[in-house]
Formats: C-alpha cells, sequence, structure tokens
C-alpha cells in the first residue's frame, strides 16, 4: 500500500477516561458512497465499500490519518515503555525447535532471543558442531523476510527453500544446494497452499496463475499443481493437475518416505464441503487412480504406504477420526485404529511404530502401535499439557517431540522407540518459575446447557476480588483446537495482577467433528454464546468484572470479539479484534476467502445471508451504542483476512458510536506484517500497545 499524506478532515469526540484525564479523540471522518447491495430482496448499504481498494490514494490516506490518532492516543500512555521492556526481557532466551534427521545431519531452528526471525543450523551428530544453513534475518532490512518451508530431498542433496515477503501468504520457493549451502538459478513464484513434495530430481508444488490487480486483494483461483525439476527455469515446470471447471478448489501434493507414491488432495470449501478427495499415483505412472474420487464432508489423509496399501487417516462415518488400512488391489478398507471416545489428532509413523494423538478434555494422550495396530505403550507426558512431534523415519531408533503448557515452557524431550522412555533433550534457559503460577481447567455451561472448559490461569495468592485484569481469549472455528500453551509476554501480565483465560468453542476440534459441526454455518451463535457465557463465568465467580474484562480473539476470533461485543457490549470493558473477518457477506470476494464458506456459509444463499446478516460484526454496530474501549488491529499485507474487513468495520463503529462512547474506538495498521506479526519485534510492539490499551482504559497502571 502507499502510505503517502493525503488531506483528511477530522471528526473531535472528548472521551473520559477510567482515571478521569478527559482526551479529545480526533476520529477522521471517512468519506461515504452510495452503495447498496441487493441480497435476495434485502437492500444492504455499504458505504465504505471504497476502502477494500488496497492501492488507492484515498486508502492510503484514511490509513495514515487512522494510524496518526492511535499511535497518538498510545503514545501518550506513560507506561508503555516500561511494558515493552518488560515484554522484552520476558521473551529475550534462546528458543529451539526439535530436531529432524535428515542422512548424517540434525536440523533446528534456533532464536538466540530478540533475533526478528530463527535461523536455520544443522550439524553431524547430536553431539556435533551446529552450522548456520540459513539466515532469513539477512534478507531483508527490517527482518520481515521469513522462512516458510525447509523440505529436503531424500538424499538430502537439496532442499526446496521457501520465502515470504513482509506477512504476504506468498510464496517464492528456491533450491539449496546442501553441499556448499548455497542457492541454484531456481525460482518459483506465486505458490501459495503448498508445500514442496520431493520426487526424484524434482518436487511437486501449488501455485496460483499470477493475480490480476492487487497481488494482496484479488481472489485467488484455478490452483494448479506443477513439477519443478532441479536446475531448470519455471516456464519449464510440468503442469501436473488442474481443474478450470472448478476454480475454487485447493489441489496439493505430497509424496511418502520412499517417494513411491504421490498423493493428490482435492477440496471443494468454496461450495461448501468440508472434506476431500484423495489420489494417488505411483511413480513412474502418467496419472492419478481415484481412492476417493468424490469430494464430501468426510476428510482423508495418507499416513504412510504399507504392503499393498496405505495407511489412511479419516473421519468418515466417524467423528473423532480413525486410521483404516485401505488394500489398493482389492479396494477394501480395513481397520487399523478404531475411532475412540476422544479425538484423534494426529497419527504418524517412525521406527517402524505408528505415534497417535489423542486430546482428552484439551490435553494429549500419546500412543505408540506397532505396524500390525496393536497398542505397544502410552508415552507419559510430564503433566496435563500439549504435545507435538513425534515424526521420523522408518529407520529412526528414536523421535524428538515438544511439550509444552500454560505454566511449562516448550522443552524437547527425546523418546527412545526400544525402550519406550523419555528424556529430556533440551530445555529453556528462562527466568520462570512454574511454581509461582497456578492453571486450572473449569467446565462453565453455555446458554443452552453445554458444558465449555476453559484454561485459567494466574500467579498465585491472586485474590479473587472481582477485580484482576482479565483477557478472555477465544477462536471457535475451521475444526482448530486451543491446546493449553506457554506465552513468555503472558508472564509479565500475570505478575501484574492479571488473569488469562482460554475458552474452548464449540466450531474447534476440542472434541472432534461434533463439536466442530455445532459452531459452524448456522449453529455459529453457539459461538457467540459459549464466549458470552464464558465471561459471565468468570464475573459470577469473581475472577473480575465487566470494568476490569478484556475480550481477545484474532481472524476467525476477531470475528468472535467484533459478535460479542455487539450482542453484549455492557459485558466488557475493553475490546481486542485482531485481523478479524469484519464483512460476513463479502469474505468470499477476496483471496482465499471462498475456502471458508464450508465453515460460514455464503450469502449467495438466502438462508445463510439471512443468518449471517444477524451476527455480521460490520452490519450489527448499534448507531449511538456504548461500545467498550477498542483496539482494531490489522496489517497492510494480510493476504489472508484482507484489511479491507477492519477498516470498513473501523470506520462504521466511529461513525455509529464515536460520538457516544466515552471509551476510544481505534484501529492500530502495521506495516510490512500480515496475517499476525512478519517478526519479533514487531510481535513485542503490538503486544505492548494492547496491554497499554487494557491497562489504560481499565484505570489501571502497570508497575
Amino acid at each position: 500500500m502507499n502510505y503517502k499524506l493525503l488531506g483528511m478532515t477530522l471528526l473531535t469526540a472528548t472521551l473520559l477516561h477510567p482515571d478521569g484525564e478527559a482526551q479529545k479523540i480526533n476520529y477522521p471522518t471517512t468519506k461515504k458512497i452510495d452503495h447498496v447491495d441487493d441480497y435476495h430482496g434485502t437492500k444492504v448499504a455499504d458505504p465504505y465499500r471504497w476502502l477494500e481498494d488496497d492501492r488507492s490514494d484515498e486508502t492510503a490516506a484514511w490509513v495514515k490519518a487512522e494510524n496518526e490518532v492511535t499511535f497518538g492516543y498510545l503514545g501518550k500512555i506513560p507506561f508503555k515503555q516500561k511494558i515493552f521492556d518488560d515484554l522484552e526481557k520476558a521473551y529475550n532466551y534462546p528458543k529451539f525447535s526439535a530436531p529432524r534427521k535428515k542422512g548424517d545431519y540434525f536440523y533446528f531452528y534456533k532464536n538466540d532471543g530478540l533475533q526478528n526471525q530463527s535461523v536455520l543450523y544443522r550439524q553431524k551428530g547430536l553431539n556435533g558442531t551446529p552450522e548456520v544453513v540459513l539466515d532469513p534475518n539477512q534478507l531483508s532490512a527490517d527482518g520481515t523476510t521469513r522462512l516458510t518451508v525447509f523440505s529436503l530431498s531424500k538424499n538430502g542433496n537439496y532442499a526446496v527453500c521457501g520465502f515470504s515477503q513482509g506477512g504476504s501468504d506468498w510464496q517464492e520457493y528456491q533450491v539449496m544446494d546442501m553441499k556448499t549451502l548455497r542457492m541454484l538459478s531456481d525460482k518459483v513464484e506465486w505458490v501459495k497452499v503448498s508445500g514442496a513434495a520431493w520426487q526424484g530430481d524434482g518436487f511437486y508444488y501449488s501455485r496460483y496463475p499470477k493475480p490480476e490487480g492487487s497481488a494482496l486483494a484479488a481472489k485467488n483461483e484455478n490452483h494448479q499443481v506443477f513439477y519443478h525439476k532441479v536446475g531448470t527455469a519455471q516456464s519449464s515446470d510440468k503442469l501436473i493437475y488442474e481443474d478450470p471447471t472448478n476454480p475454487q478448489r485447493f489441489h496439493t501434493v505430497s509424496t511418502t518416505e520412499d517417494e513411491q507414491y504421490a498423493s493428490l488432495y482435492l477440496s471443494d470449501r468454496g461450495k461448501g464441503l468440508d472434506g476431500n478427495g484423495l489420489w494417488v499415483m505411483k511413480r513412474g505412472e502418467a496419472k492419478f487412480t481415484p481412492i476417493k474420487e468424490e469430494i464430501t464432508d468426510f476428510s482423508y489423509s495418507i499416513v504412510e504406504n504399507i504392503d499393498g496399501g496405505f495407511l489412511i487417516e479419516t473421519n468418515e462415518n466417524a467423528p473423532n477420526g480413525k486410521v483404516m488400512k485401505y488394500i489398493t488391489k482389492t479396494q477394501d478398507w480395513q481397520p487399523f485404529l478404531p475411532e475412540k471416545a476422544e479425538p484423534l489428532l494426529s497419527a504418524g509413523t517412525a521406527g517402524g511404530k505408528l505415534f497417535a494423538e489423542y486430546s482428552k478434555d484439551v490435553t494429549s494422550r500419546v500412543y505408540v502401535y506397532d505396524m500390525q495396530g496393536k497398542m505397544q505403550n502410552e508415552v507419559k507426558l510430564p503433566g496435563l499439557g500439549s504435545a507435538g512431534g513425534f515424526g521420523g523415519e522408518q529407520d529412526d531408533k528414536f523421535v524428538f517431540y515438544t511439550y509444552t503448557s500454560f505454566n511449562y515452557p516448550p522443552t524437547i524431550f527425546r523418546y527412545d522407540i526400544a525402550s519406550e522412555k523419555s528424556s529430556i533433550f533440551r530445555e529453556p534457559e528462562v527466568s520462570f518459575k512454574p511454581e509461582d503460577y497456578e492453571t486450572k481447567q473449569v467446565f462453565y455451561p453455555s446458554k443452552d446447557g453445554t458444558k465449555i472448559p476453559a484454561f485459567i490461569v494466574y500467579k498465585k495468592g491472586l485474590k479473587m476480588d472481582g477485580k484482576n485484569p482479565t483477557v478472555l481469549y477465544g477462536y471457535g472455528g475451521f475444526n482448530i483446537s486451543l491446546p493449553p500453551s506457554f506465552s513468555p509476554t503472558r508472564i509479565p501480565f500475570l505478575d501484574q495482577g492479571g488473569i488469562f483465560v482460554q475458552a474452548n468453542l464449540r466450531g474447534g476440534s476440542e472434541y472432534g467433528e461434533t463439536w466442530h459441526e455445532q459452531g459452524m454455518k448456522l449453529n455459529k451463535q453457539n459461538v457467540f454464546d459459549d464466549f458470552i457465557a464464558a465471561a459471565e463465568y468468570l464475573v459470577k465467580e469473581k475472577y473480575t468484572s465487566p470494568d476490569y474484562l478484556a475480550v481477545q480473539g484474532g481472524s476467525n476470533g476477531g470475528l468472535l470479539v467484533g459478535a460479542v461485543v455487539n450482542q453484549r457490549p455492557e459485558l466488557f470493558k475493553v475490546a481486542l479484534p485482531a485481523v478479524g473477518v469484519m464483512d460476513m457477506l463479502r469474505f468470499h470476494k477476496f483471496t482465499i476467502g471462498w475456502n471458508w464458506i464450508a465453515d460460514y456459509g455464503s450469502s449467495d444463499n438466502a438462508d445463510e445471508f439471512a443468518y449471517q446478516y444477524k451476527y455480521s460484526p460490520l452490519h450489527n454496530i448499534k448507531e449511538g451504542g456504548k461500545y467498550p474501549a477498542t483496539l482494531i488491529t490489522t496489517a497492510d499485507h494480510d493476504d489472508r483476512v484482507v484489511p479491507a474487513h477492519s477498516f470498513k468495520y473501523a470506520a462504521t463503529l466511529q461513525e455509529k458510536a464515536g460520538a457516544s462512547s466515552t471509551n476510544p474506538l481505534l484501529i492500530r495498521i502495521d506495516t510490512n506484517s500480515g496475517h499476525g506479526a512478519s517478526n519479533t519485534k514487531k510481535a513485542l510492539e503490538t503486544t505492548a500497545d494492547l496491554y497499554a490499551f487494557v491497562f489504560k482504559n481499565m484505570g489501571l497502571v502497570w508497575k
């Protein structure tokens, strides 16, 4: 976006803050146009449609004017720098990823503490000397170029390196010679929703045609699969698969460990289908053959190829998931891991074993099976938290996994397959005492009586008198679970007497596909009811009160925040919607937004439109409403949930409630960032601004 300064008039509103200080908020007076859409006979005005043009000078001027107001407000908070310093200190310790073995080398990422991007290293053996493979911090002056993909060839001689600029979802692939650690001349552009699947002397990848119009906002259609041979130009890549008659489908390819099979996954979420088709092609064959030709609401994913067939993870007639054995010759399906009462999160193989991770009340349980499906043992975890990893190759003798919880910093464990024992491989050097903090899980009733789990985290000894600054966080969508996790920047907030609450709302995967379906499409209001009920529970139990309660969420969680503050504005003191889907009638018009129709439905459908229109954050802002102090956050390079959602929402909120509200209604628009901060510095700056805004508007001081 072009940020050159253009003139803009201002609208003045006087706000009285909790500390008694009167401030004048000069909101930009946003131009309105006469634009009306007809949805199935219902006329819907869209006066800020022009803000959808991310390349216009008018939009650039509006962004600049809004940022001047917002950063002017934030800059006057006297303890904001203290917050940043505390966050920086808490974050400044070495962070490692679990190693991954390929040939003689172990590869891992490390961040020394405050580096904008983690650095990729390798070493020979577990006791070798680490050497830098790739340092993304050297690729851009502001540290916003990210390494998004690192995929090694089977022999380890080459690696695909994917790069993203400024937080965009667009990627460029390059190829590194792993003997010299230098890039070859290969460049593959316009990659999105893709991995890099090696087979022989090249790899499969997925891309879109070069977009017409804005690369950050134009609708992406006709996803194509290509095969790139190392050492050749992209123009020579072989087109493997496309389906222009169904332009809003995803087509992705993966390969088995032995590279004997390529698997093609087809999804059609733009038509509201939540599952995928699955096709396979044996090496040397010319075309894919279907295992599951028809795309339905069931999902299928190859875990491993075995003699005569495949192990496939699926939720077909098993909402909690299962693993089946598919026999290629007869096309028969045989049970391997039957469905359990707990949802199956993942299944993977290593060292001749299958590792299956399940979720019990949102915490991990990991079991080891032999290759006939017989359970051999459970991996004993340190406590109630979340574990991830366990992948590897068939000749591995051990695997690594990472365990974490709210008061347990990510710790890397080594699991020895023969002895069935875990040992700490690397634990973080962080000045943090877990015993000083309390984590408890509660189950509270939602509006319809459904029990909803939530985690509550605070410092031991905190008095529950209803006056504790509390951040309630949620997501509730897309079959995504919110398991326990550690955040170093949360600790300073807890040290200030804060409470962090993570609610596991319907729409996620916490209790399998049934839980997901209860929070999607025409059931979306359940998610908002679950979140509101969480706030009411916290107030009832005197953890906090409406004067000290902030509500936070990002992306689908930004939609969640926007919806609940429209429905129950008096319940919250502060609202923090980040990169939210705020215009439920037009989300499918931009980039890959059509992909969300499977979860949200579409305004093109009369019944789904009527339902969406009743909760869409943009369309339900009340004229003259009294809203919580609101800090909307978005970024110029967010090409997943385009910033126009937040732009139009902010303009409408300021127009309808700016004069009537006694609280600030602001938007913070980051640059060279996307759907989340593009580097460490930006993440810390944003978090400091959010905490400063929360404390300021609760009448508190960060000490």
